[in-house]
């Protein structure tokens, strides 16, 4: 067991400074607070999330409406899972560290919980995929904003059917005490127009929980888009899309954009 899961984004896609980090967030918040949220879904109450793993400045605001939905939730454990962006391997590492640090003060990881997901869903601990992987890491400061006692979980998935990955995500969310967080950009790279044309598989994939839909979605995270759709039918959860957007608005650029969304299952 290692000590500390150490940030390897912090300073390039969310500030490192726990004072800005925090100032930030009270942005997100503001803007947030200038939509009109219906009655019935204010007080809907999340067991999973999918958010976007961006830089803050492209796609911070789209997670943290996410988070402040999952802020109502009363779990006590999050386990948070997205690819692998830079190491090849099969199946899923788990985060076998104490803690998990951010900005603003560590987060401890529920190390028993994921000793026992290991054994029953053949969990490895692959380091170096954890060392750089942004996905999850981007998560945790929200995590550790809203729920700073609460633990958590990293799971980082590699080369994995969406089905096998569906049985955990199932079994996680079988457990009152648990909320998930699937970490997923949508299509990158194409121009504006295209890009929504293209994000717009995964957003009705998504709304009617149909991995029908889902065929023509690209995103980076698919398999736990994929994983998370087939869950919530298994388990009768409905979904919400709360948010889209591309970079475009944060950048000005329209001729290479990526794609966010953030969507809530209860």
């Amino acid at each position: 067991m290692q000590p500390e899961r150490e940030m390897a984004v912090a300073g390039t896609f969310y500030p490192r400074s726990c004072t800005k980090l925090k100032r930030m967030i009270r942005e997100f918040n503001r803007e947030f607070d200038t939509h009109t949220i219906p009655e019935e879904a204010a007080s809907i109450i999340p067991k999973a999330v999918i958010v976007p793993h961006a830089g803050y400045v492209y796609s911070g605001f789209t997670a943290n409406f996410a988070y402040r939905f999952l802020a109502n939730s009363k779990a006590t454990r999050f386990i948070v899972i997205g690819p692998s962006h830079k190491v090849y391997f099969k199946g899923i590492s788990g985060s076998f560290f104490e803690q998990f640090q951010t900005p603003c003060g560590d987060m401890t990881i529920d190390s028993a919980y994921l000793f026992a997901l290991a054994k029953t869903f053949n969990i490895g601990f692959i380091p170096q995929a954890h060392a750089q992987e942004h996905s999850t890491e981007v998560q945790v400061p929200f995590l550790q904003h809203y729920f700073p006692k609460k633990k958590i979980i990293e799971l980082i998935y590699g080369d994995i059917s969406y089905k096998a990955l569906s049985k955990l995500i199932a079994a996680l969310l079988s457990n009152e005490e648990n909320a998930v967080i699937i970490s997923s950009d949508l299509s990158h790279y194409y121009d504006l127009h295209t890009a929504r044309e293209r994000d717009r598989h995964c957003l009705v994939g998504v709304r009617d929980l149909s991995l029908e839909k889902l065929r023509l979605c690209e995103a980076c995270g698919k398999t736990g888009i994929e994983a998370m759709v087939y869950a919530a039918k298994r388990l009768k959860l409905h979904s919400l899309l709360l948010d889209y957007t591309t970079s475009a608005k944060a950048s000005g650029d329209t001729r290479s954009v990526v794609g966010y969304m953030s969507t809530l299952f209860y």
